[in-house]
């Protein structure tokens, strides 16, 4: 069965000078972070089965499900762009053969320039899952990416945004070519005729500086 998580007021978000992904609450008068002997990286993490939708405006409310997490008292859901600090969705607890079932919601502050991915912590905060990339549009939906046109693979020109994740590109590119880094604006789909990754119908691109990749520090 499905639980309903309720957003909290404790968020996480970075701890600026100790890591890059490292776990903050914010509490009336007090901050503490939490530090772990074991840090986990992104390709460390288990990852969490079923997302669905995988893209959508602020407000959606997206299904999270999964059997493949540790046994944990504790179950709590979070939000963030890799990176960056996470913000608390919810709490819950498994069932009693470990699944983990959850519908959150996309905070409103949540924006369409990045992926974001869900989190799944233990009691202890320390990080247990984390999902497929999931796609925060505007109303229209459409997103924003910055990255690097990576070339043509089968006909699909391919494209790598700041975090590392890989789109296929549909539409006019003007005069955009492999190696230059770009700002594409596009809406979100998934293309038959290029499968391997969710595609960006492109509408308007722009040239930029390089990019540089971003390379976090592992969680904590």
């Amino acid at each position: 069965m499905m639980k309903r998580f309720v957003k909290q007021s404790v968020a996480i978000g970075a701890v600026s000078g100790v890591c890059a992904l490292a776990i903050l609450f914010f509490v009336p008068g007090a901050a503490l972070a939490q530090a772990h002997p074991n840090p986990a990286t992104p390709d460390s993490l288990r990852q969490i089965q079923t997302m669905e939708p995988r893209m959508g405006p602020p407000g959606t409310e997206v299904s999270l499900y999964t059997e493949n997490i540790p046994l944990q008292a504790r179950v709590v859901v979070g939000l963030g762009a890799i990176g960056t600090g996470f913000e608390e969705l919810g709490t819950g607890d498994q069932g009693e053969f470990g699944e983990i079932g959850a519908t959150v919601s996309v905070p409103e502050t949540a924006a369409w320039d990045r992926a974001v991915v869900f989190i799944i912590f233990n009691g202890n905060f320390a990080p247990t899952g984390l999902s497929d990339p999931f796609h925060v549009t505007d109303a229209d939906g459409r997103v924003q990416r910055t990255g690097t046109v990576v070339g043509a693979e089968n006909g699909c020109v391919t494209f790598e945004d700041r975090d590392g994740y890989l789109y296929t590109l549909a539409g006019d590119l003007g005069d955009a070519e492999p190696g230059d880094s770009v700002i594409l604006e596009g809406a979100m789909s998934r293309s038959v005729a290029c499968p391997q990754a969710d595609t960006i119908e492109v509408d308007s691109v722009q040239e930029t500086e390089p990019v540089e990749r971003v390379h976090p520090e592992p969680f904590r």
